[in-house]
C-alpha cells in the first residue's frame, strides 16, 4: 500500500456516511507507520467502541474504506478459529466474525456481509511473517508468501465484491 493521509483515509469509506467518516477515529499511530509496503490493508479497531473495526485498502487504482462490526460473541479458550482473509488460526477471540453494511440502498435497507477476521488486523503482517501468531496459529504450505499474499488479496476483493454487490 501507498502511504495514507487523514484525508485519503475519510473520503474512502463506502459503506458509511461522509458524517460518519469525519467522525470516525483513526489509527492512534497513523503518523508513524514505516511498513506500508508489508500492507494489503490499514486495519483498526475503534479503541473507545471495541466493536467498531475499520479496514482501508486499495482497489482498482482507488481507496475503499469500510466499516465493520464484530460479533458479541467469543468463542472458548482453547477453541481456534481461522481468518477467512489470511488463514491464521487464533485461539479464543483471536478471530471474530466482523459484518459490514453493503454499499449504497442495499446497506441502507440493513443488508450486510460478513467474514471471519484476525481481530487485531493484522493479516497481511501475519502471511509475510512479520508478525507471529500464537503457536500452531501459520500452517505449513506449500505456497510461497507470494502466492500467500495474492490469495489474502483475492480473499479481501471476494469479500468487497460482495459488499458492492
Amino acid at each position: 500500500m501507498k502511504p495514507l493521509t487523514e484525508h485519503d483515509i475519510r473520503t474512502s469509506f463506502i459503506n458509511c456516511s461522509k458524517g460518519e467518516a469525519k467522525r470516525l477515529p483513526l489509527p492512534k499511530d497513523l503518523a508513524d507507520i514505516d511498513h506500508w509496503s508489508d500492507l494489503d490493508f490499514l486495519g483498526w479497531r475503534d479503541l473507545s467502541a471495541p466493536a467498531r473495526s475499520y479496514l482501508v485498502t486499495e482497489r482498482g487504482g482507488e481507496l475503499v474504506g469500510v466499516t465493520l462490526l464484530s460479533s458479541s460473541t467469543t468463542r472458548g479458550f482453547l477453541r481456534r478459529s481461522m481468518c477467512s482473509l489470511c488463514l491464521t488460526t487464533h485461539p479464543g477471540g483471536g478471530v471474530a466474525l466482523m459484518s459490514a453494511r453493503k454499499a449504497g440502498a442495499a446497506g441502507r435497507n440493513g443488508n450486510s456481509v460478513g467474514l471471519y477476521i484476525c481481530t487485531d488486523l493484522d493479516c497481511s503482517l501475519y502471511v509475510r511473517d512479520k508478525k507471529k501468531p500464537a503457536p500452531g496459529g501459520r500452517m505449513e504450505e506449500s505456497l510461497t508468501v507470494e502466492q500467500q499474499i495474492d490469495r489474502t488479496r483475492a480473499n479481501l476483493g471476494a469479500f468487497l465484491d460482495r459488499l458492492l454487490s
